[in-house]
């Protein structure tokens, strides 16, 4: 039934991952320890610490989220205002003889 697929991500091995490593999760780890008390999944939050790419790639994936939806959106508003004619500017024809 089914057969095996390939996984299309590869799983990290744990090992990668040391508490050592990151000085903010050592005093954590030291604290811990100085209250008799250990924490087993610590080590699962190194990755948030670790940075895999540079400030300037970071700022760029930020400011560049969700452009894939909201450029055709604009788009699609922009043409839609057009096609019925909305006009937002609030200077519409009135025959009150006034401005």
């Amino acid at each position: 039934m089914g057969g095996h697929k390939a996984q299309p991500y590869k799983i990290p091995n744990p090992e990668i991952y040391k508490v050592e490593d990151v000085p903010q999760l050592k005093r954590v780890q030291e604290e811990l320890a100085k209250r008799g008390l250990k924490d087993p999944w610590l080590r699962n939050h190194v990755w948030r610490y670790q940075s895999t790419q540079s400030p300037f790639m970071r700022g760029v994936v930020c400011l560049t989220r969700g452009w894939k939806v909201g450029i055709p959106a604009f788009l699609i508003t922009i043409a839609v205002e057009q096609y019925f004619g909305i006009d937002y500017s609030g200077h519409g024809h009135h025959d009150e003889g006034h401005h």
